[in-house]
């Protein structure tokens, strides 16, 4: 049982004045003891709360709209934005950082209203470099800002960023800023990039680490249209942003972003090494030939029946293209198209429904040829030509009406666009081999084959009439419709068969003459189509039997009669070096484990 105060005095005998004394000390010492530990308390949360503030990790302690133990955060007014500027604005450049608490004000202007945070989003940057210990949170607000619901907040905002890009923060503002470029809003994306502009001026190469950060790491739609700003706006940079480090820094981490690329991202890529200076030199081009060279996996054999294969070699091609010269050698490729190519081209699968994939391969092969080194395969690698050249020119056919007329049905279709292509290719390679059609081909097949180029060469002769008879006296607007532009390039295309057959026919054949294939584009000083057309050009009557003609055969012999009506390919005229496609199916070599989300 429990034993009241007077029980215990009585055991003890002792008197209540006794112990009435030492009970009023230890309930003092108690007091004291308990306001001790409320202000220890109360410190350690003032210590946290401060910490908080300036760390700004939202993980470990996230932003609240009060601050605590006695520092409750009230909406910050206009009037104190201005005050606390006003206060700023007076105070001496060496006396600007004993007003951390005004400056602190304008940041807690971003929880304001839409006033409050104009305000806010042109009076923090300007403030910026006073308060290092604050900067953090400067950047932190003024980002907020950017991300405003308001869209004028947050134009606002990232106008004023550029302010911010000084010394090892340029880099994270340009991360921000190419963050920032997946908005939706036209003007908000103006900005963004008038902004990236403005600090690559800066600092091209920290801004440069910025925008490939986001290439290399970023969200599909921030690397799509960070790659598209370079592809852009590089070229239009002031040469002293472009330093020789600048450019070896742009080169060194292209090559890290080819690794994993899609077709429309190569072709951008490529764009970018383009323009600058330091590979426009032979050596320069050279380089980005090989580039071209991995992604185009030449060292693998080709799989027809794969578009997307068949889609990555044409994109690599056509972007090696403009690279070659007399010193910068297509021999590679030209290889791997005798090799891999002509074999299967009937059979390649095109990665565009309405793409004619073998005049496309035919295309860039010719367009290759003037530029191939030499080659350890010549006459097998011309043996393929010869023999895909053969397939495109057909003989005349025997066989003849009851009254010894053509039989229409019969006849064979020229396909002049094809025979240009392989004509023009042969007669490149050929100049490496002078006799491969006299000494590499048999008599009887060199005999065949005169028969097909005199019986092509005559069914010219009826094109060439019709369509400078089509086209004679048109001049300005009427040469731009659509038919008479056909008409145009057809009439190109034939005038180089002419010319390459006649080469041929020379004895023995002559490699010397020089033409412009027919989709390259035209030279001002061409009028093809309306000058009267030359002996030459026409080829007709004496001088076709003069210089076009071996021996007729004999009445035993096939009976070449009057010339067959070809066609041409409605789209001889629109060959580009542009992609038609992207390399379907990811990145090309597979995906990356690319970060994702925010990480300003």
């Amino acid at each position: 049982m429990r034993s009241s105060w007077s029980e215990i005095c009585a055991i003890k005998n002792l008197s209540y004045s006794d112990i009435k004394g030492p009970l009023f000390l230890m309930l003092c010492i108690g007091c004291a003891f308990a306001i001790t530990v409320i202000k220890y308390i109360t410190s350690l949360g003032q210590c946290k709360l401060q910490y908080c503030w300036e760390d700004e990790d939202e993980e470990y302690c996230p932003r609240v709209p009060e601050r605590w133990f006695g520092r409750t955060l009230m909406a910050v007014t206009i009037e104190e934005l201005y005050r606390n500027y006003g206060i700023l604005a007076d105070a001496k450049p060496e006396d600007l950082s004993q007003h951390k608490d005004a400056y602190q004000v304008i940041l807690d202007g971003v929880k304001g209203g839409p006033k409050e945070k104009r305000l806010a989003a042109q009076f923090i940057p300007k403030f910026f470099s006073s308060f290092p210990e604050l900067a953090d949170a400067a950047i932190n607000a003024q980002l907020d800002l950017c991300e405003d619901e308001d869209v004028s907040i947050r134009r606002q905002a990232i106008k004023e960023l550029p302010r911010f890009a000084a010394g090892e923060n340029i880099v994270r503002v340009a991360d921000i800023l190419t963050q920032l470029l997946q908005t939706e809003d036209s003007a908000e994306f103006n900005q963004v990039n008038t902004a990236l502009v403005s600090i690559f001026k800066m600092d091209a190469k920290a801004t440069l680490g910025g925008l490939f950060s986001q290439i290399l790491q970023g969200e599909d739609i921030v690397r799509e249209r960070a790659i598209k700003f370079l592809s852009i706006k590089l070229k239009t940079m002031p040469e002293d942003a472009m330093t020789k480090e600048v450019e070896d820094y742009i080169f060194t981490e292209t090559k890290k972003v080819l690794e994993d690329v899609t077709g429309e991202e190569f072709v951008l890529l490529m764009r970018i090494l383009m323009v600058l200076k330091g590979l426009q030199t032979m050596s320069g081009r050279q380089q980005l030939v090989e580039l071209v060279v991995e992604q185009a996996f030449l060292e693998q054999a080709l799989n027809p029946a794969d578009p997307d294969t068949v889609d990555r070699l044409l994109q690599c091609t056509r972007q090696a293209l403009p690279l070659f010269s007399k010193n910068v050698h297509s021999t590679r490729f030209v290889t791997y198209f005798c090799d891999h190519v002509l074999p299967n081209l009937s059979s390649l699968t095109s990665p565009v429904a309405e793409l004619d994939i073998q005049l496309e391969v035919l295309k860039l092969l010719a367009e290759m040829s003037p530029f191939c080194g030499d080659m350890e395969k010549v006459e097998t690698n011309l043996t393929m030509l010869f023999e895909k050249l053969l397939e495109f020119m057909p003989l005349p056919p025997e066989a003849e009406g009851e009254n010894g007329e053509n039989t229409l049905s019969d006849e064979p279709k020229l396909q002049f666009s094809y025979v240009e292509c392989l004509l023009f290719s042969f007669h490149q390679l050929g100049k490496k081999l002078p006799d491969f059609l006299i000494d590499k081909i048999n008599a009887e097949r060199l005999k065949d084959f005169k028969i097909r180029l005199q019986y092509f060469a005559r069914g010219l002769q009826v094109y060439i009439r019709q369509l400078r008879v089509a086209l004679q006296g048109k001049t300005g607007d009427a040469l731009k419709t659509e038919e008479n532009k056909i008409k145009v390039v057809a009439l190109k295309i034939t005038n180089n068969i002419n010319v390459l057959i006649k080469d041929l026919f020379h004895n023995p054949p002559s490699y010397k003459s020089t033409v412009t294939l027919s989709w390259k584009p035209v030279q001002k000083a061409e009028a093809v189509a309306l000058k009267r057309p030359s002996g030459e050009d026409m080829g007709a009557g004496s001088t076709m039997k003069k210089q076009l003609s071996p021996p007729l055969p004999r009445r035993d012999a096939r009976q070449i009669y009057n010339p067959p009506s070809g066609k041409y390919s409605a789209t001889i005229g629109n060959f580009s070096n542009e992609q038609r496609g992207g390399f379907r199916g990811g990145r090309g070599r597979g995906f990356g484990g690319r970060g994702r989300g925010r990480i300003y």
